[in-house]
């Protein structure tokens, strides 16, 4: 099946999830924000930050699945920030225009790290994280980018490539090839700037400094397949958390409900 951005046929279980679950769009000051929020309003909700080559989209699943158990999730798009700074700032405002006071957070690769650069910056406001395939630093991909300083004149479709550069080659289980599918046709629904913007935070220098979050509270997810992720940033992250093993999703689920 391809993508969704390729053309051909929708996975049947996302067109569900288009018919039922709106897609919300505001502008609060200069960003655009798109995101997805279903599920009761009454309970800190569930934010999901996607990675460097996500949307708000590919957290379909985990909407469909969280919230016929009674949870709040909000799905969102990174906006077009350009550091990190910046970033802290435009999501408090996007949580202050939902009245949203605090929040659990569940961030995948470059969306990991935001979540932890958020949580270090706003403690008070954040109660739990849940964190899936990322880093603690960015030096080793600013190191690989060397050409970051031209980003901002790069065309579309090489920054398309270069992402996608990733996602790796060659055959997969059916149920991981859909996923890349689904993925691959995401990208192809983001625009220039948005990847400037992603590519920017994803490699200004930056690294998280202490939390006050317990590491009870952080939850570390990782994958048995390829990730772009080196494989040394995801063992500094669970040394980092005391992390001996890897937690399973009923914590998430027992974190949700307090």
């Amino acid at each position: 099946m391809k993508g969704v951005g390729g053309g051909a046929a929708s996975p049947g279980d996302y067109v569900y999830f288009k018919s039922v679950v709106p897609l919300h769009k505001i502008s609060i000051g200069s960003k655009l924000w798109r995101y997805y929020d279903f599920g009761p309003k009454v309970v800190p909700p569930l934010v999901c930050i996607p990675g460097i080559a996500g949307t708000a989209d590919v957290y379909y699943k985990q909407i469909m699945s969280l919230c016929m158990k009674g949870y709040r999730v909000i799905s969102i798009d990174v906006p077009q920030v350009w550091n990190h700074h910046e970033w802290i700032h435009s999501f408090e405002k996007f949580l202050d225009s939902m009245n949203i006071h605090h929040v659990h957070i569940y961030g995948t690769s470059l969306g990991g790290f935001l979540a932890q650069i958020f949580a270090e910056h706003r403690p008070r406001r954040v109660k739990s994280l849940v964190l899936s395939n990322t880093f603690l630093e960015t030096h080793k991909f600013a190191a690989a980018m060397p050409w970051s300083p031209v980003v901002n004149w790069t065309p579309s479709f090489l920054l398309k490539r270069y992402l996608l550069t990733g996602i790796r080659d060659g055959p997969h289980e059916p149920f991981i090839a859909d996923s890349v599918d689904f993925v691959v046709g995401q990208v192809e629904t983001l625009s220039r700037d948005d990847l400037s913007s992603r590519l920017m935070l994803n490699v200004n220098v930056a690294s998280v400094g202490s939390l006050m979050l317990p590491d009870s509270l952080i939850t570390i997810m990782d994958t048995n397949d390829y990730s772009a992720v080196p494989q040394q940033l995801k063992e500094q992250l669970n040394e980092r958390y005391c992390c001996g093993c890897i937690c399973c999703f009923c914590f998430l689920v027992r974190e949700l409900e307090e």
